[in-house]
């Protein structure tokens, strides 16, 4: 990933991950986006932060959704509550299927005043 991001993306000021719902986490024992987040901010030395969005409603999993109710699944269940304002930010994922979770956390952002959200995930779902 982080060669990818390297290749001539744009530059960003804070790297996030896609949060779990504290009962998901709790229950996982970890995120994995936050892990692929946390390595990949410190290879294209860029601030990581796993606090700046929080999951504020615990969703059903997507994988058991289809496009339009994954889309309503995760709308408005994502809060930012760290400092974005005028900072670009860059989002990462495990894996990438509709987007719709990528969509509702990049509203979050954009709502706390980031300048731009770009997202980036290990795989693509066919």
């Amino acid at each position: 990933m982080a060669e990818r991001w390297s290749q001539g993306w744009a530059a960003v000021d804070l790297v996030v991950p896609v949060p779990l719902h504290p009962h998901r986490l709790e229950g996982r024992g970890y995120n994995q986006a936050a892990l692929l987040a946390e390595v990949l901010a410190r290879r294209i030395q860029r601030p990581f932060s796993d606090e700046s969005l929080i999951r504020v409603r615990d969703t059903r999993p997507q994988m058991e959704l289809g496009m339009a109710e994954r889309r309503r699944n995760v709308q408005g269940a994502f809060r930012c509550v760290g400092k974005v304002r005028d900072r670009r930010v860059l989002v990462v994922d495990d894996v990438c299927t509709t987007g719709a979770t990528l969509e509702a956390c990049a509203d979050a952002l954009r709502e706390a005043g980031a300048a731009r959200v770009w997202a980036l995930t290990l795989a693509r779902a066919p």
